[in-house]
């Protein structure tokens, strides 16, 4: 009777060379770009520019275009500000945290989840600046000396913390995507054969040769800057959740918030990678480097996520009920029964029931539900934002204040701007960028591509022979 033990699927399957790698990773960029390219891009433009024109309207009339109000001070802005900042956690994770770990399946997806990471960031900074109703006076917040007397921004604040959490979050992300494409930048600049690539393509690259001293010092710094970033996972969204958990207001004063928010983030990140990597995939034919082995592995965290997001909201009812106090007993029962009751069960609909579906392997490792549960986790993680914020300030303690907020068409074409500009950018950069790291899938070709990988052990159930164990003769000293 013969046994046969399988290993773990290829990283790599297709049977790519060195050769194949670069010539499929960098022809994305040398071609003319494909139709599919250029519909999206008309798409992301258009909603950039007709968000722009909102955004416009709304800055010259004031944030009284929206849909505010004296009891819901805090709505779609601040909503779309957390969401879009837990979009940008995926990226960071992937890189570094995995990178720590060796996990050779974040190669083929940390590139775009990097660059994810940086539109993400972007557009969630753009949130907090639009909501002064003054963005000339972005400055203020910072500690910079000023000719206003003993003016200073208030260190106590968990808002000010967020300038330099995320502010340090986007710097080291920046570092850490640039630095790994300086190799690439150098393979594209050598393969060249007109002048302004050669020189767009050779500046970027800081002239890399590639020699082992480069390489080293390459590796040394790319570790260094995982070290660095991988705080940065923890600390950035547990600082956002801050700004909720460090007031007095029912619904938003809990010790939860820090590891819920976290593992929020990280859920509808990874959501988001499996979005765009879905369409990147299939657009520029790289079947053979995001295998359902990276997208199956990414469906597996988002399984992890949302159970602890599932923990999380019933650990709320949970602690509301045990506190005893009425106020927050009230703003647990008002969020699910209240009149943002279809908010609520959207959320838990999405975010708690959905990811579950992902313990069947026929669903795992199906491209198509696979796409429609990633787009579906990211509207449950925005109606999370939103009952949390909402649904916490429209009711308070005094009923005669109590408002119910709707939004306006300022409201989404704002929001819309945000996805114009996240897309826009991010299609640029998969125009004119490797989407794929070509040297850190090189590095793992020679045992994860399916020549060498996709081996099999066979054991022979046999009885065994006898061990015989050597005699060594004693010698006596004479």
């Amino acid at each position: 009777m013969q046994i046969v033990s399988e290993v773990r699927e290829p990283l790599v399957i297709g049977g790519k060379t060195i050769k194949d790698v670069t010539n499929d990773i960098s022809r994305p960029i040398e071609a003319a770009p494909p139709r599919d390219w250029f519909a999206a891009m008309f798409v992301s433009v258009l909603l950039l520019g007709t968000g722009g024109y909102f955004l416009g309207d709304m800055l010259w009339n004031g944030i009284g275009r929206w849909g505010l109000n004296k009891t819901v001070q805090w709505a779609w802005d601040i909503t779309n500000f957390v969401w879009w900042v837990g979009i940008g956690h995926a990226g960071t994770l992937i890189s570094a945290v995995l990178l720590l770990f060796r996990q050779k399946w974040r190669t083929s997806i940390n590139r775009a989840a990097e660059a994810m990471t940086i539109f993400a960031v972007i557009c969630a900074a753009f949130w907090p600046v639009v909501h002064m109703g003054r963005p000339w006076l972005v400055y203020w917040p910072l500690p910079l000396p000023n000719t206003y007397g003993s003016l200073w921004v208030n260190f106590n604040s968990p808002l000010l913390w967020d300038v330099f959490a995320i502010s340090t979050y986007f710097s080291v992300s920046l570092v850490f995507w640039y630095i790994g494409l300086i190799p690439d930048f150098a393979t594209i600049r050598d393969r060249a054969t007109t002048k302004w690539p050669k020189l767009m393509y050779g500046l970027l690259s800081f002239g890399w040769t590639g020699g082992a001293r480069t390489w080293m010092h390459y590796e040394s710094v790319s570790l260094i800057l995982a070290g660095l970033s991988t705080p940065l996972v923890l600390s950035v969204h547990t600082i956002v959740s801050f700004d909720f958990a460090t007031s007095v207001i029912p619904g938003w004063h809990t010790t939860i918030f820090p590891p819920y928010f976290v593992a929020g983030a990280i859920f509808s990140g990874f959501a988001m990678v499996l979005t765009l990597m879905l369409v990147t995939r299939k657009v520029y034919r790289l079947e053979s480097y995001i295998t359902m082995e990276h997208i199956e592995m990414m469906n597996i965290i988002i399984i992890v996520t949302g159970s602890i997001v599932g923990i999380a909201y019933t650990t709320e009812f949970f602690i509301a009920w045990y506190s005893g106090v009425e106020y927050e007993q009230y703003a647990f029962i008002n969020r699910a029964t209240g009149p943002y009751w279809w908010s609520y069960w959207a959320m838990m609909t999405c975010n708690v029931i959905s990811p579950q579906l992902f313990w069947f392997k026929p669903i795992r490792t199906s491209l198509v539900w696979t796409f429609v549960l990633s787009i579906v986790v990211n509207i449950g993680m925005w109606f999370e934002r939103f009952v949390i914020i909402v649904t916490s300030l429209h009711r308070d303690y005094l009923p005669s204040s109590w408002a119910y907020f709707t939004p306006t068409m300022w409201d989404i074409m704002c929001y819309a701007f945000t996805f114009g500009l996240f897309f826009t950018l991010f299609f640029m950069f998969a125009k004119f960028f490797p989407v794929i790291n070509m040297a850190e899938v090189k590095a793992v070709l020679k045992e994860s591509s399916s020549k060498n990988y996709r081996a099999r052990r066979t054991i022979t159930e046999e009885p065994l022979p006898p061990l015989t164990v050597p005699v060594v003769e004693e010698k006596t000293a004479h």
